[in-house]
């Protein structure tokens, strides 16, 4: 019998895994799917392996890299200067320096400095607690403005949240403020950010190969259908039957997947977990003959877009990662209302490249060489007002040796693979606390 089960394979699942291993617990991790990976997943577009949704890393993602050089893929990273744009008013403009922010056509002067001012000053900010008790809308008025806030700020937060945009805490808005300008050195200057050759088909892989060499029991095509106290321990049986006794369960999937696993649940906790407003994701992908922009990211402002940004991958991984060609996402963040998810990926594929061509004037539909949708339904937890005290699923439960760890805990920062590395890593400090005794801990005592 394991003493630990870990219900979920994704980044938090594996290195969470890891952790608990190198403290003398033997786990095991069961992942519903034919792989692990989750988000960081890789999939075919062509003849090219990538990432299904769009990853980077950078400078400040200390314990990321601290992962790739345990996994012996720090030296694998490559870095560059990347550079940022905004669609305006059907126009893209660039936003990479300190020049181009002063040439913004769409702001006034003033209304720049009062930008510069909110994300500078926003990103220094430390009590991020407080921000929680006001809406981010609120938050960026009083710092930006009103016009700034309708011309700039709120297409953006609603390109990112949709109907979930007037939900927001100032908290999230600061949690984006604060990764960003890790990505530059100082001020206004560029950006530098990373990847690892070979994409996270590389690097999840590798994980699991370590985790594996230390003991680790990985589960595939095993989908929880409940997880229930036995008394003595936890029983996680799988949606095929089989059963699996352990010591500990520990759920790191999302909090509707918790809900519907664990009948045993209190009402208050089921009706906490319920309060999380969860964000999707659609995600197309084109693998392109030609580049277009040259901006990793370009922020969207425009009505009518049915995409929320461009994303091109290859401004910032070498084309020769793709065999010449150029990789762009066009990633559509959703509510779960929204009537999208009902649409078939080419219709989707259909429309976003319409659109595009629309955008970069010369753009065929035969430069596309491939392409591919990824969906994700429960992608971001909402920083709601409060979230860290009212909403936020704690550790513990009331069944005993059920435990939650999932993304919905990251409530100071934004879901990226450097925060699930540093949720994993503060679980497992909790969790060396309340865990039963591991069998090999005590045969060492």
């Amino acid at each position: 019998m394991a003493d630990v089960g870990i219900v979920g394979g994704g980044m938090l699942g594996l290195t969470l895994g890891l952790r608990l291993t190198q403290r003398g617990h033997q786990v095991t991790v069961f992942e519903a799917e034919s792989g692990v990976g989750g988000l960081a997943a890789a999939d075919d577009i062509g003849d090219v392996r990538w990432d299904r949704f769009y990853h980077v890393v950078l400078g400040t993602d200390s314990r990321l890299l601290a992962l790739l050089a345990e996994i012996g893929l720090r030296d694998q990273m490559a870095w560059a200067t990347t550079r940022t744009g905004f669609y305006v008013d059907g126009q893209w403009h660039s936003m990479s320096t300190a020049l181009d922010f002063l040439r913004f056509p769409p702001l006034s002067l003033i209304e720049k400095l009062r930008l510069g001012l909110t994300s500078a000053g926003g990103s220094r900010i430390k009590d991020w607690q407080r921000l929680e008790q006001v809406t981010a809308v609120e938050w960026l008025t009083r710092w930006s403005g009103r016009r700034t806030v309708e011309e700039i700020w709120l297409p953006l937060l609603r390109a990112k949240l949709g109907p979930n945009a007037e939900l927001a805490s100032a908290a999230f808005i600061w949690a984006i403020m604060v990764r960003m300008y890790g990505a530059r050195q100082s001020g206004m200057q560029r950006e530098s950010m990373g990847y690892v050759r070979g994409g996270y088909d590389r690097v999840v892989p590798a994980l699991r190969r370590h985790v594996e060499s230390l003991g680790v029991r990985i589960v595939t095509d095993a989908r929880v259908a409940a997880v229930r106290s036995n008394g003595a321990g936890a029983t996680i049986t799988l949606a095929d039957g089989r059963v699996h006794d352990v010591s500990d369960a520990v759920l790191t999937v999302s909090c509707p997947a918790i809900t519907a696993m664990c009948p045993d649940l209190r009402p208050d906790e089921q009706a906490r977990l319920q309060r999380v407003v969860y964000q999707g994701v659609v995600c197309p992908s084109f693998l392109l003959k030609r580049p277009l922009k040259g901006y990793y990211v370009t922020n969207i402002t425009d009505a009518g877009i049915p995409f929320t940004g461009v994303i091109e991958m290859s401004a910032l991984v070498a084309p020769a990662e793709f065999g010449g060609r150029h990789l762009v996402y066009l990633p559509r963040y959703l509510s779960q209302s929204d009537p999208l998810w009902q649409a078939s990926d080419d219709t989707i594929a259909d429309d976003c490249f319409a659109a595009l061509r629309r955008m970069v004037p010369g753009l065929r539909d035969d430069d596309v060489i491939a392409r591919r949708v990824a969906r994700a339904r429960e992608v971001l937890a909402v920083s709601t007002l409060r979230y860290s005290t009212d909403t936020m699923p704690p550790l513990r439960t009331s069944v005993p040796h059920v435990f939650v760890a999932n993304s919905a805990q990251i409530a100071q920062g934004t879901l990226n693979v450097d925060e699930t590395v540093s949720l994993a890593e503060r679980t497992c400090d909790l969790l060396g606390d309340v865990l039963a005794p591991s069998p090999l801990v005590s045969q060492h005592a």
